[in-house]
């Protein structure tokens, strides 16, 4: 029996997504996300966490192209600063409207045992959009996983290559590369011009399609492209890369400006593939 006090309520249904569990299905279909005949086997992808009337189309006809794993390993940022600098869940279940998603105790212990920056909390995650907006889309693809939720507020490259390090470790070590997959949640360039937004997130789409972890910081850094999941996207690079990745592909890329019309201060979105 599950226990109420292990289960993280959603703090961003009816807000960045329907509460009504037919209204999200209605809406995840709407965004072109009829059934590939032939899936990709993917080792991760990159997706937007806005409200899904922004971004819901990319993350979604991302999806649709590969296979969802037994356990989703969740990157993102931890935007309101709450919990330490790298947060892990390590049990429980997170709910939304479409059902209760269980956390792979057994694989988030296994991390957190073998990493040196990896805290078990729940405070960063009770209030965090980041990863729990994917959750229904991924719901929508497959009934039955679990998941390995991480958010994380710090930036500094050699860390985050620790952390790569040591989940594509203990991936290999368990022989479960077959049965996991990373779901790096970031958002792109905020509030620029369209013009400006598109030409900056070309750069960096460029370094995390090239699965260039080290390329991505100093893109980043130069250009200052106000990307809030770098370190989950920079994470998922050098893991995915550890763990045999050759090649990222974008599926899609838009802007808010492209679903509002207004183009003088836009939010980038990319969904992006990682085999």
């Amino acid at each position: 029996m599950m226990n109420q006090l292990n289960i993280r309520k959603p703090s961003a249904a009816g807000q960045f997504y329907p509460s009504q569990p037919d209204v999200i299905l209605e809406m995840i279909s709407s965004f072109g996300s009829g059934r590939i005949a032939q899936k990709q086997n993917a080792i991760g992808c990159m997706l937007p966490h806005a409200g899904y009337a922004y971004s819901g189309s990319v993350a979604v006809q991302t999806l649709s192209g590969i296979s969802i794993k037994d356990t989703v390993i969740l990157l993102g940022p931890n935007h309101y600063g709450s919990g330490p600098d790298f947060s892990l869940m390590v049990r429980g279940y997170w709910q939304t409207p479409l059902g209760n998603v269980e956390i792979d105790s057994r694989l988030a212990n296994l991390f957190l045992s073998s990493s040196r920056y990896l805290e078990a909390d729940t405070l960063a995650h009770t209030d965090e959009h980041s990863l729990e907006v994917e959750l229904p889309m991924l719901q929508y693809f497959k009934k039955d996983f679990k998941i390995v939720p991480i958010v994380i507020k710090n930036d500094e490259l050699d860390k985050l290559k620790i952390v790569a390090d040591e989940l594509a470790g203990v991936i290999i070590r368990n022989n479960l590369i077959n049965s996991i997959i990373f779901v790096a949640s970031s958002d792109m360039t905020h509030y620029e011009s369209q013009k400006s937004a598109e030409r900056k997130d070309a750069m960096a789409i460029e370094a995390i399609t090239a699965l260039d972890e080290d390329k991505l910081g100093a893109v980043v850094k130069r250009a200052d492209i106000s990307m809030c999941g770098f370190a989950a996207v920079a994470v998922l690079l050098r893991a995915a890369r550890l763990l045999g990745a050759k090649k990222g592909r974008l599926v899609k890329y838009q802007t808010s400006g492209d679903v509002s019309g207004d183009t003088s201060s836009v939010v980038g979105y990319a969904g992006v593939t990682i085999c």
